[in-house]
């Protein structure tokens, strides 16, 4: 799954050629807005917005203020590629590197280190480093750092995560694959399902058992630690004031 790309503001003013006043007052109007922040809360745009700004420019050319470009965008629309069957951007959907790992509970550096592994790949970047994750993303995080609890190796989290990105690439729109590699692949998603079920059983069964011993175990010692506290009474009690 490729990710696509993004564009600090700087980079999307140069794309475009754009000055800083013509974006602000777009804003303003709502005629475009960011996909997202950086963790330095910088804007980011995608790479879609593109056709937008032709659009709108190609208005401005006719002789039509972004006023009254506003209204006819309001009234009209903004045309949308023949190809494209995905629904607009949502800005609030996507999360930076700081946001996901903030809301998994780890730290920006292990994020960027399983991306460096390929286990994570960002919906958008751009070529000034910064990334975009989907919602999806904080469910594949807790679920790398469950399997590392169960003893799978980062090679072995990198296969089930690759597993799981085509599963959403197939789950978005499954006519866009061939139907053999379709088949091919959820076979293997059951197979590695059932492993980790036969492991989480195991791990279930062992669970179970330490429960029990651990228990016991601190009863003993409670039971060790009160016999220890009336010897040092006792002891007490001999020597008198």
């Amino acid at each position: 799954m490729n990710s696509k790309a993004i564009f600090s503001r700087a980079e999307f003013l140069t794309k475009f050629n754009l000055p800083e006043t013509t974006l602000c007052e777009w804003e303003k109007l709502k005629l475009l807005k960011p996909v997202g922040f950086s963790d330095d809360k910088v804007p980011l745009y995608s790479e879609e917005m593109a056709e937008q700004v032709r659009h709108i420019q190609k208005l401005n050319e006719l002789g039509y203020g972004s006023e009254e470009i506003q209204k006819i965008i309001k009234k009209v629309g903004l045309p949308k590629p023949a190809q494209r069957k995905k629904k607009p951007e949502d800005p609030n959907k996507y999360l930076t590197v700081g946001n996901l790992a903030e809301r998994v509970g780890l730290s920006p550096r292990t994020i960027k280190h399983w991306e460096d592994k390929g286990i994570l790949e960002p919906d958008m970047r751009s070529e000034g480093g910064f990334r975009l994750y989907s919602e999806a993303y904080v469910y594949l995080c807790e679920l790398i750092r469950d399997l590392q609890l169960f003893g799978y190796t980062l090679e072995e989290i990198k296969l089930i995560s690759d597993y799981f990105r085509d599963f959403l690439a197939f789950e978005n729109d499954l006519a866009a694959f061939p139907k053999d590699e379709v088949s091919l692949k959820l076979d293997a998603m059951l197979k590695e399902i059932k492993i980790l079920f036969d492991k989480m059983d195991l791990l279930s069964k062992g669970i179970e058992r330490w429960e029990g011993l651990l228990k016991k175990k601190k009863k003993e010692v409670l039971s060790l630690k009160n016999k220890n506290l009336k010897r040092e009474n006792r002891k007490k009690e001999r020597k008198g004031p």
